[in-house]
């Protein structure tokens, strides 16, 4: 059976979410380890859906939990202020530590959780811009996955997707003669929409077309196939999701 159906950026955030909720790896580790969730706006699905899970997620509100964001031009927000990051060890919250303090005790088994802005979904790789003359969070990110094995998993919607391979962008954005945002590669897990969906519910989805106004901007519609016990557990997951509100500050 094949179906069509359409999902804004706020939907595929909380799909992803969903998704991430149920891999083994990470189940495995915040029962018995230590996942480290960095703030950003899919992130604070993330964060919610797995603080959701260990039964904690008093005084988690995602209007704080992001660093760098994207808005039109000429919008105003009132500012938020920032609640940091989101450890979990061992099934507990350990509220006020920041990507800053937990890195250095990172060990294989636990994971990190790292938004991106750009996605190659035929290569699965990632990347994220830069604004600061540093690469921020992604400094001890980076020293724990490649110094101590520990997992790192990009969540990231699939509205973000590019069609060049992700490190000739670093090296167009990096070169001395560029100006702009600098542009990371991420070393880690890509887990968008479309992984979310094959493992929720065993389907396998394409993307189909795009495009919306009104807040739908940036969604995308996609294309499903599967057997008709697996199309009936994407329509109800779908059910759980489609309504979702846009990340609003």
């Amino acid at each position: 059976m094949t179906i069509q159906f359409y999902l804004t950026p706020a939907a595929g955030k909380r799909l992803i979410a969903k998704g991430i909720a149920q891999l083994d790896s990470v189940r495995k580790a915040l029962e018995n380890g230590t996942v480290l969730i960095i703030g950003g706006t899919t992130n604070a699905a993330v964060a919610e859906e797995l603080l959701k899970a260990i039964g904690d997620t008093e005084g988690f509100d995602r209007k704080g939990f992001f660093r760098g964001i994207t808005v039109p031009k000429g919008f105003k927000y009132k500012h938020q202020e920032s609640i940091g990051d989101v450890v979990i060890t061992n099934g507990k919250w350990q509220r006020g530590l920041m990507v800053y303090d937990a890195c250095a005790d990172l060990k294989k088994g636990d994971i990190v959780f790292k938004g991106a802005n750009a996605v190659n979904l035929d290569e699965e790789q990632a990347g994220v811009l830069l604004g600061s003359d540093n690469i921020g969070t992604a400094g001890p990110v980076l020293t724990a996955v490649y110094g101590r094995r520990v997992s790192l998993i990009v969540p990231v919607g699939v509205e973000k997707r590019v069609e060049a391979p992700i490190f000739e962008l670093s090296e167009m954005c990096n070169s001395p003669d560029a100006s702009g945002l600098k542009f990371l590669p991420l070393p880690g897990q890509v887990f968008t929409e479309l992984h979310a969906i094959e493992l929720l519910t065993g389907a396998y989805a394409e993307i189909l077309g795009g495009g919306g106004i009104c807040g739908a901007e940036g969604g995308c519609y996609f294309l499903a196939d599967g057997t008709d016990e697996e199309i009936g557990k994407l329509r109800e997951l779908l059910s759980e999701v489609e309504t979702e509100e846009p990340f609003m500050l």
